[in-house]
């Protein structure tokens, strides 16, 4: 980690809503998902969020052998999105305790917030990530 990494950056990510991140299309084994509206998937804006976080830090991380993951969401969606909107995630660093970063986030569809909380994502060596997932897997 750089000394940069520190409260107070912030950045904005911009994402075209596509037929291909709706609930339909979430999970297309499921009968129940593909029933449902043709709107912006809650588990694609958390991805979205969870992006925009990497995006933010990544210049103040030794990229790529240092990274992020997420350990916690704590989000609201809002309001339905159909295809073709754009929304604007943006994310602010907040709190850095060690390898744990805090962001507050939200996210705006052009017309309504469609989201706001907090995320929290952990500095990891990526060979030592690996390493201990080989492990898991049997590998």
């Amino acid at each position: 980690m750089k000394e940069s990494l520190k409260p107070g950056i912030k950045y904005e990510h911009k994402f075209k809503v596509l037929p291909s991140k709706t609930v339909p299309a979430l999970y297309p084994e499921s009968e129940e998902f593909v029933a449902m509206p043709e709107v912006f998937a809650t588990g694609y804006l958390v991805g979205l969020l969870e992006w925009a976080c990497i995006k933010a830090i990544n210049p103040h991380l030794d990229w790529p052998k240092e990274q992020t993951v997420g350990t916690h969401i704590d989000v609201s969606h809002e309001a339905a999105t159909p295809p073709g909107l754009e929304v604007k995630a943006t994310v602010e660093l907040i709190a850095v305790e060690g390898k744990k970063l805090t962001f507050a986030v939200a996210a705006h569809d052009g017309v309504d917030l469609i989201s706001k909380g907090r995320h929290e994502r952990f500095v990891v060596s990526r060979e030592k990530f690996d390493a201990r997932l080989g492990e898991k897997s049997g590998a």
